[in-house]
């Protein structure tokens, strides 16, 4: 907002970013340079129509690609420096735009209404929308509901199509210099609490009630997955896509 610009801390980003070993500084600086011109890029796109519409599968996995897979190679590159363990590092780096689009789309799903009417953006296909019947700029409206719902239901499921590969990612990840398991295991097992609750009610993507896990199951989340192990993932995927996290007792 007007009270804190975006650039408004560049100068101790930058300072930061130079202190860092030279190593570091070549495995962060490609995937942030490759995030900066792609989002500059769908910014200049749609310069003229004041926000973005997203037209097709396509263009919805580039944006997000950009948005989120870029980070999801970021933090490959810097887990992976100096790491014996090629097996591993072969996997992360196999999965991890998955990871980041994984995130993304979920935000996409769940945001629909926040998206459109703060922020000017509508990032369900223009095409999948045409296809039910629903006008782009028409996205939230109540006459439409249904026809959107279907959408967001079906980005949900494009988010769901990497949840595979993100539970390999998270397999995979070497824990070392730092790196804890519930730094990542928290946002990926929140994103499968948030989609099955898009697959109960994905009309509530199109209101101000919104989409979201509960606070009692956020707080049950960190708390067990603070302890968590990489044995204990697909423990944490499956239990969390049943039910809420704090209704269903301790993962083993």
């Amino acid at each position: 907002g007007d009270d804190f610009p975006v650039g408004a801390e560049a100068p101790t980003v930058v300072a930061t970013f130079d202190d860092l070993p030279a190593d570091v500084q070549e495995a962060v600086r490609p995937p942030v340079q490759e995030m900066i011109d792609g989002m500059a890029m769908f910014v200049e796109r749609y310069a003229d129509e004041g926000g973005l519409r997203i037209g097709d599968r396509e263009e919805l996995e580039e944006y997000c690609y950009y948005a989120a897979g870029t980070v999801g190679t970021l933090i490959t590159n810097l887990l992976a420096h100096g790491s014996a363990d090629e097996r591993r590092v072969r996997t992360m780096r196999n999965t991890a735009e998955e990871f980041g689009l994984l995130l993304q789309l979920v935000n996409v799903s769940k945001d629909v209404y926040d998206d459109y009417s703060e922020e000017n953006n509508v990032y369900l296909p223009a095409e999948w929308l045409e296809a039910e019947g629903v006008p782009q700029e028409a996205v939230v409206d109540p006459e439409h509901r249904d026809g959107s719902a279907r959408v967001v239901a079906r980005t949900a499921d494009l988010a769901r199509s990497c949840l595979d590969e993100a539970q390999a990612y998270l397999e995979a990840m070497p824990l070392r210099q730092g790196n804890t398991l519930s730094a990542w295991l928290v946002p990926y097992v929140l994103a499968v609490g948030t989609l099955r609750e898009l697959d109960e009610r994905p009309e509530d993507a199109l209101t101000d009630a919104g989409v979201k896990v509960s606070r009692q199951e956020v707080f049950a989340v960190l708390e067990a997955a603070s302890s968590a192990s990489r044995d204990t993932v697909a423990e944490f995927r499956d239990v969390v896509a049943r039910t809420p996290f704090h209704r269903a007792g301790d993962v083993e």
